[in-house]
């Protein structure tokens, strides 16, 4: 069953963003795995809360979503094409644009461009060689930073698309052709696609360079230690150094993107996690910890 991502997050269809974050942040902390160990119905809604929020959060996807649900967001949709098929009052709706097709993210995402391409309703004009066209096609973070082939059916033929390792929100791939309809003779044109990358809940990028949050129990952040760390090279062992800070960054060279011939750094951000339990001797031990803190140390902070 589709999901409603307004009702996911407890909001309204009118909801400002900063109800949506409001909302999104309160719900983000009580589904939070860490905090719901071996919970399967936590975590699954905190995925389900994680796409509500990078959705409606992003205009041009919101817009999308509250013009078309879901069906706007898959990989390969054109709002211009779905709008001129309604028009033209398509007898399967704008399912039709996507006959036999898979989730976003993954292979096969059926015929994306079928009879509106071929019968006269696209962009081409009658000359020698029809224009490019071009169209989005939306993929996972993991998707873009490894590369990925995909497998997609253009006007009832199959057609494989390789993302190249390092894609970023923007490029373009071109496929040779598969575009319009050409004159009897004349060279075939191409289809353009141009990359959309969804966002990732724990990474965000920068160019090559990537950052994550990683949780730290106090006695990890005091003492310091080892703890696994994600790459897109595969997990590394990070070594956390004694009286670690929250919000300190460390950085591990050459673990970031890689496109083309250069690769960029990964960076570890520590967020220092709290026990939710209350009790009295935790609460001691607190009060212990407070009377070592420098009481002075917002002093400085100054606008």
């Amino acid at each position: 069953m589709a999901s409603d991502y307004y009702a996911e997050l407890g909001v309204s269809r009118s909801a400002t963003g900063e109800e949506i974050k409001k909302s999104y942040k309160k719900l983000a902390s009580e589904l939070h795995p860490d905090k719901n160990p071996g919970n399967a119905g936590a975590e699954a809604r905190f995925k389900r809360v994680n796409e509500a929020y990078h959705v409606l959060t992003d205009e041009k996807k919101r817009k999308l979503y509250d013009e078309f649900g879901e069906m706007g967001l898959r990989e390969g949709f054109d709002p211009n094409m779905a709008r001129a098929y309604g028009r033209q009052g398509g007898a399967g709706g704008f399912e039709d644009i996507f006959r036999g097709a898979g989730g976003a993210g993954g292979a096969g995402i059926g015929d994306i461009f079928g009879d509106l391409f071929g019968g006269g309703g696209g962009r081409r004009r009658r000359t020698r060689k029809a224009p490019d066209l071009e169209s989005e096609i939306t993929i996972e973070f993991v998707s873009a930073i490894r590369g990925a082939e995909l497998e997609l059916s253009i006007h009832g033929r199959p057609a494989k698309v390789r993302i190249p390792q390092g894609a970023q929100d923007g490029d373009k791939l071109r496929v040779r052709g598969v575009g319009g309809a050409t004159e009897v003779g004349a060279p075939p044109s191409d289809l353009i696609l141009v990359v959309r990358v969804k966002e990732h809940p724990h990474f965000q990028r920068d160019g090559l360079d990537l950052t994550v949050d990683m949780p730290l129990t106090i006695a990890e952040a005091y003492f310091g230690g080892k703890i696994e760390v994600p790459t897109p090279h595969g997990s590394v062992q990070l070594k956390v150094p004694p009286h670690s800070q929250s919000g300190q960054l460390l950085r591990l060279r050459g673990k970031g993107v890689t496109r083309g011939a250069n690769t960029g750094d990964l960076y570890v951000r520590f967020l220092i996690q709290l026990p939710k339990l209350e009790n009295e001797e935790l609460e001691k031990a607190v009060r212990v910890l407070d009377e070592s803190m420098d009481h002075d140390l917002r002093d400085n902070v100054k606008l």
